[in-house]
């Protein structure tokens, strides 16, 4: 109750809160979320994951910002996938059937699931050499007259 009065009152001590000790971090940006290669895979890793979902680790591919997310230590052999290079690595990723395989300067490996391009479409890890490609929808014959026929 004497707390309340003093407050009250505008009598209570103001005492700053001292910097040393503190562990409070500001809002990350973009900006300072960029991957920086020169680490180990567990660093790489925990860059990653401590950046996902928001602002999201990015890194320089084909000319483009490409956001990673959801990664994962990868303890195996080396997959076999399509080389991407990617600027400031050390050693090509390899984008496998079940997503991006990266490298770190210990020689371990990262798998990440998912990537963002700057225009902000997301697609699995694993289909990006196949995002652009686009299939033409190809009708049978008796699907062609039942299209006709529900027109």
């Amino acid at each position: 109750v004497e707390a309340v009065h003093l407050i009250a009152d505008g009598k209570a001590p103001r005492i700053p809160q001292p910097k040393e000790g503190a562990t409070y971090e500001g809002i990350q940006k973009k900006a300072n979320a960029k991957i920086s290669w020169d680490q180990p895979a567990a660093a790489l890793h925990n860059w990653i994951r401590g950046h996902d979902k928001v602002p999201g680790a990015w890194t320089t591919i084909d000319g483009q910002a490409v956001t990673f997310y959801g990664s994962s230590l990868f303890d195996a052999s080396v997959p076999t996938g399509q080389e991407l290079a990617i600027k400031g690595a050390s050693r090509p990723g390899l984008v496998t059937k079940n997503g991006l395989v990266i490298f770190g300067n210990d020689g371990k490996m990262v798998l990440v699931r998912n990537l963002q391009f700057e225009d902000g479409k997301m697609i699995p890890a694993s289909k990006y050499f196949s995002a652009d490609e686009t299939t033409a929808l190809e009708l049978t014959e008796e699907e062609k007259k039942m299209a006709e026929d529900i027109r």
